[in-house]
């Protein structure tokens, strides 16, 4: 007896796709390139969007990769569950719709929030990346998964499907990366680019439901997402803005001193940055200038022309005053903003000449393209944010600005940090480290640990005349010390040096005194 066989394995049916079908692959592809897009395109403008009120560091930087990076996982992981749950075609529209809304919305959000802040502190920080980026860019990162389910129409194809569809949404955020920071930042306001970013996305929305409702899908976009669209339009018309002119590096203004009235002060980002008078540029209001000013008082002949190179402009108070009290003397200021750059021209009454040229560069890009040994003077005053961009605090950095000096050149850069004071330590061990000569002028609690600020550190490679510049600091009207030697030594205690390959400035910094 011949035992029965057994039936011949039968391959499962592919699994169908959803009702009505799967979406067209180029609208698949239009979509997660779209979605994957604008949630870039947030996180790169809403750092700009809250530099005005918190600065521009490391961590201001972080927080926001970070919570982009937490929506887009949440945003995705839920995506993928509820599509497995309910009709991917139910919620795309609304998806789109709601994620393109909140982009319009962060505006406000951010302004408002930011507008009610008493301090720049990590909370603040946190607070604005949170408020910035992660409600729209969860939403709109639940977008792809759902497009993926829609297009799994067998199980013979996940892999292709899946890949494909990830790779073109990698694409469209690198494609929304190069395009914010190499063009749109550049040529539009961040509220005008995040504006129609959200318009975009709410628009394809709309299409979206409309398509797939043609198709036989269920009505998609409740009314109330419409509204929210008009709300955060209308929030986004009436939100204060701290900013007169958006650059491509700062939000800045000009701001008129009710006091004096031909005095202005440049504003950038969080800090007053600049002070000028219209009228006398000998005029100096900012304690940290008037002490450079004592330093070059101190180190050259009294009226005689030096050959200065400024890292950082602002508004150019220092080259105006030596042009002022220094005929003949030659300037050379090396801005990254044009823009700042701009405004000095059209609102500070900057007029440039062979004597006084300003150079639109990075900083470190302008020392190290400087002849060598042709400057009397090096003054830094190049902030981002709250700090000295990392790149020009290290030992080359200091270098460079060494080759540029003449032998018996001076170096004197403005540096602002709180207790305990750890950047303008490891910065004083790192000049200590190039030039054979360095002190540090500061007000005694400073001195002391116990207080922060502005403070100014001088360097050169020959003996520095402490006493004139005690005196000038006094004819100055400032009540600042000067650090040398052995009490040099003991604020500096054991700081590291800051290299190229290791400036932690902004972990060392403390901007929240």
């Amino acid at each position: 007896m011949v035992a029965d066989e057994a039936p011949a394995p039968v391959d499962a049916p592919p699994q169908a796709p959803p009702p009505g079908g799967a979406l067209p692959a180029w609208v698949a592809a239009g979509l997660t390139f779209l979605s994957s897009g604008a949630v870039l395109v947030l996180e790169i403008v809403g750092l700009r969007l809250i530099a005005p009120y918190v600065g521009v560091t490391v961590q201001t930087s972080t927080a926001v990769i970070g919570f982009a990076l937490a929506a887009i996982a949440a945003g995705a992981w839920l995506g993928g569950a509820t599509a497995d749950r309910t009709d991917p075609r139910r919620l795309l529209a609304p998806l789109l719709v709601a994620g393109g809304a909140l982009v319009v919305a962060v505006l406000p959000l951010v302004r408002f929030t930011g507008s009610l802040l008493s301090g720049a502190d990590a909370g603040g920080v946190l607070l604005l990346a949170a408020v910035a980026v992660v409600v729209p860019a969860a939403l709109l990162s639940a977008v792809p998964p759902m497009v993926v389910k829609l297009q799994l129409a067998s199980l013979d194809e996940t892999g292709a499907v899946v890949g494909r569809l990830s790779g073109i949404g990698t694409l469209g955020g690198i494609a929304a990366t190069f395009a914010t920071g190499f063009v749109l930042v550049a040529i539009l306001p961040s509220s005008v680019i995040l504006v129609a970013t959200g318009a975009v996305t709410v628009l394809t929305g709309l299409v979206v439901g409309v398509v797939l409702r043609r198709g036989g899908g269920p009505r998609t976009v409740p009314a109330g997402l419409l509204a929210l669209v008009v709300v955060g339009g209308g929030l986004a018309a009436v939100a204060p803005t701290p900013c007169e002119e958006e650059t491509a590096y700062h939000c800045a203004r000009v701001v008129a001193d009710p006091e004096r009235p031909s005095g202005r002060v440049l504003m950038l980002d969080t800090l007053r940055h600049s002070y000028v008078d219209l009228a006398d540029p000998t005029y100096l209001e900012f304690a940290y200038v008037r002490a450079i000013a004592a330093v070059t008082d101190a180190v050259f002949p009294a009226g005689e022309p030096v050959s200065a190179l400024h890292v950082g402009g602002g508004g150019l108070t220092l080259p105006r005053y030596l042009a002022e009290v220094r005929p003949g003397t030659e300037s050379l200021v090396v801005e990254v903003d044009p823009e700042v750059v701009a405004m000095d021209r059209e609102q500070l009454g900057l007029e440039t000449s062979p004597d006084l040229r300003v150079r639109v560069a990075d900083g470190r890009v302008g020392l190290a393209e400087e002849p060598a040994g042709e400057r009397d003077l090096v003054v830094g005053d190049a902030f981002g944010g709250l700090s000295v961009p990392w790149q020009l605090t290290t030992r080359e950095a200091l270098e460079l600005v060494d080759r540029a000096l003449a032998e018996d050149g001076v170096y004197a850069v403005n540096l602002i940090d709180h207790p305990p004071l750890s950047f303008v330590r490891a910065e004083l061990a790192t000049m200590r480290e190039v030039f054979d000569h360095v002190v540090l002028l500061a007000r005694a609690p400073v001195l002391a640990g116990e207080d922060g600020g502005n403070v100014i550190a001088v360097a050169s490679q020959r003996p520095l005349p402490v006493e004139e510049i005690a005196a000038a600091l006094g004819d100055q009207d400032l009540v600042w010390q000067v650090a040398e030697g052995e009490e040099l030594a003991r604020f500096v205690g054991d700081a590291g040096v800051l290299t190229d390959d290791f400036a932690p400035v902004d972990q060392l910094l403390n901007p929240y005194g």
